[in-house]
């Protein structure tokens, strides 16, 4: 039985739920589907822009790896600040990416369950995921582990979709996502906060950041802890049919701290370190056996996600011309289960020296970055320790050029894998200022992800596995003028070479199979978003139009939608700044031969903040108002209609 569950994760990966998870219990899908497509129909005619979306004249670094305003850059990109975060009452950081442009979430239960994101339709894995500069990923299946990095500590989040393995090397070929602690500023300033919630939910949070001299700091704690819902419940269906289930509630306990420190040598150079730690333990439904009269329950079982990071950065301004950034970086991701035992862990190690080089109007990088991976996975306690390791060099160069209407990005990299040799990305794209408030974007690129450890060495894997690839391209419209913006990117992405877990096939040492280059994607869509100001009423509203398939069916990829996007709008009166977002999908297969159908849904959120004190904020949230039934994962379950109260001093 343990070495079955071994193999289903390695052959389903974070996209599909553990074997062990599979129960006799199916949700009735009381979904509007019917109403959830009007809605998404209707998203065009009303004027949007998440929330989040940021203002031309910011500045973002996930785009070139610079730090550059994003009037200047040719890419589709979001921005999230600390304030949009505080007031969305969510629990996870993929529960708030999911409110984002382009971006589906799939879970397998409640916060601390298995999660998936899906940028543009892309596979979890096809998203290079960065903290405060430190690369988070999983050499088991591939991809973050998204339930095991903890909002609390997130103070900002840059959303770059489309493919940057030109920049990035191995991995984004969906889109990067880069997420950042907070950075202490001039004073002292110190923040706390309570906050509860439904199915017994419990936070706690507080730190200190500031700046003193040429000394800046930042330190943050939090605690949350819920008793949560059962993830699997019973229906009428017969038990025997659909597998197991538990009668039990699936709460978790999180636990989190990061701690940043910079040192301004002076004005032209700078060192900065960053340490995170996040600890999350979580229930699920252990095995149930109806088989037995009567039916054997087994203990529950409780899956722990630890992730570690820490960065250390040197940057150097030595002339007008020349600058230089020197980065260190080092993470730890572990997964393990109890007592069903299973246990992984994944290190990475990041060396970067990047140069930069600015005349007038151009800018010049020239970028060397290695890599180094490596992967000890135990699926039992009584089987051999796997153990695996590997590195990856690289060369990137750069070339951006900004004047008058005109802006162009040309890249192209060059990385070596210790295991697979040398392999070439580049990407160019193109920006014209139709009018100072219409732009005009166009841009293509490839990208390649290398098979993780696990899918090449384990007991499932086969050596001569090849990397996957792919072929990008895209068109844009922007405009921004007076309180309004509006925008649509049209894409194509063509993926090559995916892997799937399969049957036995040449090279496979496994009985019950092995994972092989199998498939082809196509990811291709549209994505509309617009924002309208109207005296203190704010209107936002975004829609995807995808087609994520396998190119060989025809058929869907599992758990992603045809449509779904966000209608939103927020009101700003007598103190108070109310909230109202309908979040609505269509129907999408939970299986990759479309034979499960997992409905539509619509849900409304309502939210509420006001500063009842001095320095005192008090922020409200209900969510699922109508307490819909839907699915993200067959047979599991989500938490219904659920509400939050939270109260956050912050001293001026």
């Amino acid at each position: 039985m343990i070495s079955c569950v071994s193999l289903f994760r390695a052959s389903c990966g974070r996209a599909l739920a553990p074997i062990r998870h599979r129960r006799l219990a199916c949700l009735p899908l009381a979904l509007a589907s019917a109403f959830g497509g009007f809605a998404l129909i209707q998203l065009p005619t009303l004027a949007h822009a998440q929330e989040a979306t940021p203002t031309l004249g910011e500045t973002v670094v996930t785009a070139n790896r610079t730090p550059q305003p994003l009037s200047d850059l040719v890419g589709d990109v979001s921005i999230i600040d600390r304030q949009t975060i505080e007031r969305s009452g969510a629990t996870g950081v993929a529960d708030l990416l999911a409110r984002q442009p382009g971006i589906e979430i799939s879970r397998t239960g409640g916060v601390g369950n298995t999660t998936s994101l899906f940028v543009r339709g892309a596979e979890t894995r096809f998203t290079a995921v960065y903290l405060d500069g430190v690369r988070i990923d999983s050499q088991t299946t591939g991809g973050a582990g998204w339930e095991g990095i903890p909002l609390a500590q997130i103070d900002r989040i840059e959303v770059l979709r489309g493919p940057a393995a030109a920049v990035y090397g191995s991995d984004a070929i969906g889109g990067v996502i880069q997420l950042f602690t907070r950075r202490g500023e001039e004073g002292v300033s110190p923040y706390a906060g309570i906050g509860f919630g439904s199915h017994g939910l419990r936070k706690i949070e507080g730190g200190v950041s500031g700046k003193s001299g040429l000394f800046d700091y930042s330190f943050g704690v939090a605690h949350e802890e819920s008793k949560g819902f059962n993830v699997q419940p019973a229906t009428k269906r017969t038990p025997s049919k659909d597998g197991f289930t538990s009668p039990d509630r699936d709460g978790y306990r999180s636990t989190s701290g990061n701690l940043k420190l910079g040192f301004q040598i002076n004005p032209d150079q700078r060192i900065e370190a960053t340490l995170l730690q996040s600890d999350i333990e979580a229930g699920y439904d252990a095995s149930v056996s109806f088989r037995t009269k009567p039916p054997i329950l087994f203990k529950n079982d409780v899956s722990t996600n630890s992730l570690r990071t820490a960065g250390l950065t040197w940057s150097a301004r030595w002339n007008d011309i020349y600058s230089t950034r020197v980065q260190v970086t080092d993470s730890q991701s572990v997964y393990k289960t109890q007592p069903s035992f299973y246990r992984t862990e994944t290190n990475l190690r990041g060396y970067l020296f990047q140069n930069e080089f600015r005349f007038g109007p151009h800018l010049v990088t020239a970028t060397l970055e290695r890599r180094e991976d490596a992967l000890e996975n135990a699926p039992t306690t009584s089987a051999k320790l796997f153990s695996q390791d590997r590195s990856q060099n690289a060369l990137a160069l750069g070339y951006g050029f900004v004047q008058g209407p005109h802006s162009l990005q040309l890249h192209v990299r060059r990385d070596r894998d210790s295991e697979f040799g040398g392999k070439t990305t580049g990407s160019a794209a193109y920006g014209f200022a139709i009018t100072p408030s219409l732009r005009f974007t166009a841009s293509a690129g490839t990208a390649f992800r290398v098979p993780t450890l696990y899918q090449r060495f384990s007991e499932y894997g086969v050596a001569t596995l090849r990397p996957e690839t792919s072929q990008n391209a895209e068109l844009g419209l922007a405009y921004a003028k007076d309180g309004t913006t509006a925008g649509i990117v049209v894409y194509r992405n063509r993926v090559r070479d995916l892997i799937n877990f399969a049957g036995t096939a040449k090279g496979c040492a496994s009985a019950f199979g092995c994972y092989t280059n199998v498939a082809r994607a196509t990811l291709q869509g549209a994505t509309l978003s617009a924002s309208q100001r109207l005296g203190d009423v704010t209107l936002r509203a975004s829609l995807d139009v995808q087609d994520p398939k396998d190119a060989d069916t025809g058929n869907l990829l599992a758990r992603r939608a045809k449509r779904h996007g966000t209608l939103g709008a927020d009101w700003r009166v007598a103190g108070w700044t109310l909230g109202a977002e309908v979040q609505a999908s269509s129907q999408r297969y939970d299986d990759t031969a479309n034979t499960v159908k997992l409905g539509g849904y619509t849900v409304l959120n309502l939210s509420a903040s006001t500063q009842i004190a001095r320095d005192l904020n008090l922020i409200a949230r209900i969510d699922n108002v109508g307490d819909k039934d839907y699915q993200f994962a067959r047979l599991y379950a989500n938490g219904g209609r659920s509400a939050y109260l939270g109260l956050k001093w912050t001293p001026q």
